[in-house]
Formats: structure tokens, sequence, C-alpha cells
């Protein structure tokens, strides 16, 4: 079953489809359905909570600064998203708690399944992962390493000791050993009206001066409590599983990948960049000189895309596409 919001022109597509069992929204700018005539697709990965609401400034400069010619999307983590009304949360409750489909390695799953089922195989992808997406990233290319990579771009990426990182010792007792504690406040929020709820975002977050106003209402989505309630769960699993850096992984595919590092990031410290800069010195391995967050959609989106096609328009190996 697949729910579809379309607009005309370049205004953004958003899917609602079941992948792997579970509820899974599809941000796409550009074509709805992919055919063997387009020869690149950006695929988004987001972080955690995975709502591709959050991305719309990013995807969208993206779209705009290749001009328009080809499709970028977004695929939610599954069940990351408020259903619609025709639609629930699993569409099949045997095949996602078998899978996992929440946890860290069913949303891996998750993502290959999207692929086989949305993407013909021939169609080359340039993969742009932020945060825990980046470790999904890596995982896809190892599980299947035949996917056609030009590139995957790596956003502030939480790839090895989550839980040692600063935010990580702060989160991991929530997450791991009190995250049904914190599901009643989420409980309460999900019962308030939209508009209060918008209006306490609003609040929360009018510390920054440059809020990007496209996530407030994405935002409003994530406090329906179930979604919410599986970004956690995710949360958890990131903190016993992300340990130590898959190096066999970026060996393999180095010369695909772009490393972002945060220059005041509490997920991934400089640390972790002075690191992995020192294993891989020839790695495309850069540190942030623009003051960006980690959270970089709040306030950057616009900017990091920016960003982010210089790096590709710099690329040689990407002038027969571009």
């Amino acid at each position: 079953m697949e729910h579809m919001v379309t607009d005309r022109g370049n205004e953004p597509h958003t899917d609602f489809i079941y992948c792997c069992g579970a509820i899974t929204e599809v941000l796409k700018y550009g074509p709805c359905q992919l055919h063997s005539g387009h020869k690149v697709l950006f695929l988004i990965i987001p972080g955690n909570p995975g709502v591709v609401g959050f991305y719309t400034t990013f995807i969208k400069t993206l779209h705009k600064m290749f001009g328009y010619r080809h499709p970028v999307w977004a695929v939610s983590h599954a069940g990351h998203c408020v259903p619609p009304d025709s639609m629930d949360m699993v569409e099949d409750a045997s095949l996602a708690v078998e899978g996992d489909v929440f946890g860290l390695n069913g949303q891996v799953e998750h993502k290959l399944a999207f692929l086989r089922k949305h993407v013909p195989r021939e169609t080359s992808l340039v993969l742009v992962g932020h945060s825990i997406g980046c470790y999904i990233i890596l995982e896809m290319m190892k599980r299947d390493p035949d996917l056609k990579v030009l590139k995957a771009i790596m956003l502030f990426p939480t790839i090895e000791r989550m839980a040692q990182s600063p935010q990580g010792k702060v989160m991991t007792p929530m997450l791991c050993h009190m995250r049904y504690v914190a599901y009643l406040p989420v409980f309460l929020l999900s019962l308030l009206p939209d508009s209060l709820k918008s209006s306490l975002i609003k609040l929360v977050l009018s510390g920054i001066h440059y809020l990007d106003p496209t996530i407030v209402q994405p935002t409003v989505g994530l406090l329906s409590g179930d979604c919410a309630a599986n970004a956690m769960y995710m949360g958890g699993q990131e903190m016993r599983k992300v340990l130590e850096r898959d190096n066999t992984a970026i060996e393999k595919n180095l010369e695909k990948l772009i490393f972002y590092y945060g220059a005041s990031d509490h997920w991934c410290p400089v640390q972790y960049y002075q690191d992995i800069k020192q294993d891989f010195p020839h790695g495309d391995i850069k540190l942030c000189k623009n003051g960006f967050r980690h959270a970089f959609v709040l306030d950057a989106g616009r900017e990091v895309a920016e960003m982010v096609v210089e790096w590709i328009r710099g690329d040689m190996s990407f002038l027969f596409f571009f």
C-alpha cells in the first residue's frame, strides 16, 4: 500500500510506504518514480530522529544547485514518521518484530530493502549520511558491495565510540536504562493540540537566531508518541552497538568517502577526527571551519548543501554526470 502527496514543478513530493513492514516517509525532489534513464540519485540517510522533513531546506538546495537535473530523495527511518489516516505504524507486525525493523540493524536492512524495491539497480547513487546515517551507509556498502555508489558524503559521522562521546555519556543512561521513564513525558506531550506543540517547540528553540521554520512541523509530528519511542529505542541500540570504527569498510571504499567532522560536536569530538585522519592520511576527511552544529538542519541546511555541491563539482569522477 502506498499513499502519495504530490505537487507540480520543483515542489517536493511526499510518499508514505511500507518497507520491511513498517511505515516509511520518502521526501522527493524531482521524479516520483525512477527508471533506467535516471543515471544518478542523491539519497539522504538521516540521523536520529530519522525525520525527513528536517532536511527539506538541505534537499531543496541540492536539487536547485544541480539545476533540477537529478532526483534528490530522503528516506526516513522505519517508524520515524506519523502515518496518514489510511495507514498504520506497521503493516505486518510479525515481519517488523522478526527483523527488529526499529532497531539499528533493522534500519540498515530497511534502507537496502528500499533501494531494491524503488531504485533501478543501474542507477548510480550519491549517498549523503548525517550522524548515525553515516554508520548506516557504511553498513549498506559492506553488506551490498555491488551498490553503484559514486560518492558517500558523511556529515558529522557517528561511526564509533558513541557511548564514550561527551553527549553519549549523558544520553546512554536514559536511552539504555531509563527509556521507559522517558516515554511518560513524551506521551503527555502527544496529548497536546498541534498548535500548542508548535508554540512550545518555537519557545524551546528560540535561542537559535536563524532557526529554519521548516523544521517546526516535522518536530510536531515527532511528538506524536510512537515516533519518539521508536527513535529512543534505536538510540539505545546505537549506544550499545556503535563501538569500534569499521576500518575495513572505510579502507575498501575510501576513494568514495568524504567525511566532515564538527569542530565542537559532542557526538563525534575533534579527537575522533584526529584519529581517523591519522589512520587514513590519504582520505578526504575535513574539519568544519564554519561553526556548524551537529544538528545542522536547525539553522544551516542551505549552507551545508552548498558546501556539499562544491565538493561534488570539484570531483573529476563526476564530470560524466555533471
